[in-house]
């Protein structure tokens, strides 16, 4: 029985689908093992571009002031 189990196994193995990794991803992998201050840069980055206080009044002035478009922009109004 164990013979059997083991010949299933490894007619198994033999079939099963190797784990893909597509180029990109590989590229993205060896990039940061060569470089490991990159993903530190990257947050100082997102920091001062994404992560800050949202000014609430100038975002309420901003909703105020929008203009509504029309659905089709070039048919003269009726």
């Amino acid at each position: 029985m164990a013979t059997q189990e083991s010949r299933f196994s490894r007619f198994l193995d033999e079939f099963k689908q190797k784990t893909y990794e597509s180029e990109f991803t590989k590229f993205a992998r060896e990039l940061k093992q060569q470089n490991p201050h990159l993903e530190a840069e990257q947050r100082k980055s997102r920091s001062i571009w994404w992560d800050h206080q949202q000014d609430l009044e100038s975002l309420e002035r901003a909703k105020e002031s929008r203009v509504k478009q029309q659905a089709y922009v070039y048919q003269t109004k009726v």
